[in-house]
């Protein structure tokens, strides 16, 4: 048993096990964007079938394999990539076992995330989005207040004038969301408002102002903060190393010190 795991261990570590499984869930990525013309479903259903079917069972032998490396059960487990890897190849068998539901079709799309556990540069990336969560939750409460403050005034304010854009709260917020983002808010949104009432620019223009200027690039900085701080922790600078190195040395030294001083 330990001779099968060290092969297994062997297999799933080397490059060309990773490299082939890269080009299989690009295959399949592409696989899944063809199914959305009907003209080659209804031409190439039969080897589609075939080729997802083939391409799901690689997957899952796959699995196995990193399953039958890995230190323990456990140990994969403890991985949230290899949890995330596990669930999507076993969604796609739940998928096989249920006639093609359409709501279970979807599933299969998210094989092609399978690409982010798969290759190492986008794991990092990830892995140091998520790291920001706690950094962003301040400015994203900031910015859930600053949205509802604005949101009820809009409200009060344009209600009768346009009821489509602030009739009601919900409303507002989905409009407030649009104008965020600028996209045709001035000429979509802000114009037929300012022809009903002239002074509405104060609103529109304080809300871009503070909202897309201010607290989204806010948003911005922490995350590519964050982000470089996680690369750095991973792939550390030569002088960053160096001040390690003399750290650990001091402490060495200190500690000879003291056990002189005994």
């Amino acid at each position: 048993m330990q001779s099968i795991r060290t092969v297994c261990s062997k297999i799933s570590q080397h490059s060309l096990f990773t490299n082939i499984i890269i080009g299989l869930i690009l295959i399949n990525s592409i696989l899944v964007g063809l199914e959305t013309y009907s003209s080659i479903v209804e031409r190439y259903s039969s080897l589609l079938h075939i080729v997802d079917r083939l391409l799901l069972w690689i997957f899952t032998i796959e699995i196995l394999i990193r399953l039958i490396g890995s230190k323990s059960i456990g140990s994969f487990f403890k991985d949230p990539w290899s949890v995330f890897d596990f669930i999507i190849v076993l969604s796609g068998h739940i998928l096989v076992g249920s006639h093609y539901i359409t709501v279970l079709r979807i599933l299969r799309v998210l094989r092609v995330l399978r690409a982010i556990s798969v290759i190492p540069s986008l794991r990092r990336i990830v892995n140091a989005l998520i790291l920001t969560i706690p950094s962003m939750g301040t400015i994203l409460l900031l910015l859930g207040i600053f949205f509802y403050i604005y949101g009820v005034i809009g409200t009060m304010m344009f209600q009768s004038i346009a009821p489509e854009y602030f009739g009601t709260l919900h409303d507002s917020l989905l409009t407030l969301f649009q104008v965020v983002t600028l996209e045709s808010w001035a000429s979509g949104v802000m114009r037929p408002i300012l022809a009903e009432d002239g002074s509405a620019w104060w609103y529109f223009v304080s809300f871009v102002l503070i909202g897309t200027f201010v607290i989204f690039n806010l948003l911005i900085g922490v995350i590519v903060t964050d982000v470089e701080k996680a690369n750095n922790e991973d792939s550390p600078s030569p002088t960053d190393v160096k001040l390690n190195e003399l750290q650990a040395e001091l402490q060495e030294i200190k500690q000879v010190l003291q056990n002189n001083k005994k």
